[in-house]
């Protein structure tokens, strides 16, 4: 597969933070990352970012799409923003501190 070819500004705008849950936690034991990205990121953009700003090899992007649930806010109906995650296994040896930040 070839490297998306990507400016460090749209880098930037690809990886939107962290994500710091238990599972994320879990997954961090197994050299994987788990990241917000933007919605029309895609797998090879990913990689390209991730390699891009933390200096780093990646092996493979796994994505997901959360839709935004219906919610009743004072009786009225409101949806949650939908989002999209990227579990990003790095190589063997590889880590990326997400509490510092970038």
């Amino acid at each position: 597969m070839k490297s998306a070819n990507i400016t460090k500004e749209r880098m930037y705008d690809i990886i939107r933070g962290p994500v710091i849950t238990e599972k994320s936690t879990l997954g961090s034991e197994h050299g994987q990352v788990t990241f917000k990205v933007a919605m029309d990121a895609t797998k090879p953009e990913i990689k390209a970012a991730v390699e891009g700003l933390f200096d780093v090899k990646v092996n493979a992007v796994n994505t997901l799409r959360q839709a935004g649930k219906i919610k009743r806010f004072r009786g009225r109906l409101g949806r949650r923003v939908e989002t999209k995650k990227a579990m990003v296994t790095l190589a063997d040896g590889q880590s990326i501190d997400v509490t510092t930040g970038i």
